[in-house]
């Protein structure tokens, strides 16, 4: 708190007296003032401010414009890897129009997907932020007259959430490779980004055509599995959905973090911006079960388009072996930036049994065929648990017991027991029935 002048004994004459000089607020405010454009109705986050923040972390880096040549390679290998593909998955191509795309770009086409995954999450860290900046030591008589500044506050935790968000999606957008990377959809077109694939490419003793091509492969492949599985979109979004509409954020140590903070110094507000522990969520039981949920989902995603992609690349890409295990560590480790992201929306958007998952795709191909191994994405009930990853032997050969034939066959034989013993209970009784019919009318004569 500000002391002011002749008001050390009277802090309720001005209950804004703690944020200091009105002047130098006005100051500090005016500093963020592109950041806080956004109106009220568009959501807890600035989204505009971050989409600049994501593309100035690209364009920090590098960001060169596709060239031609290299959307023509990007577009080819996509066309061949979704004719390949026709050989090892019964669900038809999900290739309508496929494109290269800059950083820059990705983060454009991606950010309608970021916006649906963060909004629950931001919404309920911005409440708790701005009620934390606005309210904290104001005299409860003062809190009544404070609606202008709830509503700046407000502004300013949803500038601080859209910060971190810019900052994480800028930083993914330097280590992606195409739309599909963190198993979530986040574009209708397949597309690759050839920034991404030479830095993937950096250190791989491989040609370029066929890193190109295994990494088209991928891409076709996961968009075979999401526009052609009605249910996977919704049942993948829902659950990160799911997970936020239970998040709760430690008010107390929030305010303990902004209790420290400068309003009047913006260079104090920038660095707590740039940080993410203002914004980790903690995690109750059931956010750990809905994760739990999430992670096996994904994991069989992963498995099968790994399963799928090697059947299609074989005999065709020499290096097809040596270039999965890197994707395979690369997407079971993740990066710095899917770190970020992790602490910024509370959960990691990746599988951690990629290698189980594939083994039960794999089984189920050996014992059912590439259609039977298909099937099972026709609904959500008839897909693999997380037990089941622990014993895939168990699901492949638990499937034939569910038949409903034989269901069929042991209630009939239920029934047919059943109205054995009903019938002679039925002739008992009718005896019985004849009997005291018969005493009746004795009885009545």
């Amino acid at each position: 708190m500000t002391d002011l002048p002749g008001r050390e004994n009277d802090p309720n004459e001005n209950p804004f007296a703690m944020f200091g000089d009105p002047e130098q607020i006005a100051a500090a405010m005016r500093q963020f003032a592109d950041m806080l454009s956004a109106p009220p109705s568009s959501g807890p986050v600035n989204w505009d401010m971050a989409k600049n923040v994501a593309r100035h972390v690209v364009v920090a880096e590098g960001d060169p414009s596709v060239m031609e040549g290299e959307r023509r390679q990007i577009v080819d290998a996509l066309n061949l890897a979704d004719l390949w593909l026709n050989e090892a998955t019964a669900l038809p191509s999900g290739v309508n129009n496929p494109q290269a795309w800059s950083r820059s770009e990705w983060i454009e086409k991606t950010v309608p997907v970021w916006q649906k995954l963060c909004d629950p999450i931001a919404a309920r860290m911005v409440e708790t932020m701005s009620g934390t900046l606005g309210a904290a030591g104001l005299p409860a008589e003062a809190q009544a007259m404070a609606g202008p500044l709830m509503g700046m506050m407000k502004q300013m935790g949803g500038m601080m959430v859209g910060q971190q968000i810019g900052q994480a999606v800028g930083s993914l957008a330097l280590e992606v490779i195409g739309s599909t990377d963190i198993g979530l959809p986040l574009s209708d077109s397949a597309a690759l980004l050839p920034g991404g694939v030479a830095a993937f490419s950096q250190g791989l003793e491989t040609p370029a055509e066929e890193i190109r091509l295994y990494l088209a492969l991928r891409e076709a492949a996961h968009h075979r599995l999401f526009q052609h599985v009605p249910w996977l979109r919704a049942h993948l979004l829902g659950a990160v959905e799911e997970y936020a509409r239970g998040i709760t954020v430690d008010a107390s140590a929030l305010e303990e973090q902004l209790r420290g903070l400068d309003i009047n110094n913006p260079e104090q507000l920038q660095q707590a911006l740039s940080g993410g522990n203002l914004l980790k969520p903690e995690e109750t039981e059931r956010q750990k079960a809905a994760l739990s949920r999430l992670e096996t989902m994904l994991a069989l995603v992963e498995g099968w388009v790994g399963t799928v992609v090697d059947g299609a690349a074989e005999g065709k890409l020499p290096s097809a072996t040596a270039l999965a295990e890197t994707v395979r560590r690369r997407r079971a480790t993740g990066g710095p930036a899917e770190q970020t992201f992790a602490t910024l929306v509370g959960l990691e958007l990746r599988p951690r049994r990629l290698r189980e998952a594939a083994v039960l795709w794999q089984a189920l191909e050996a014992d059912r065929g590439m259609d039977g191994r298909d099937a099972v994405w026709d609904h959500p009930d008839l897909m693999p648990t997380a037990d089941d990853l622990e014993a895939p032997e168990r699901f492949v050969r638990g499937e034939p017991e569910l038949d409903l034939s034989s269901l069929e066959a042991s209630l009939r034989d239920g029934e047919d027991a059943t109205g054995d013993r009903t019938g002679k209970a039925g002739d008992e009784d009718g005896k019985g029935g004849d009997e005291d019919e018969d005493g009746r009318r004795d009885g009545g004569a």
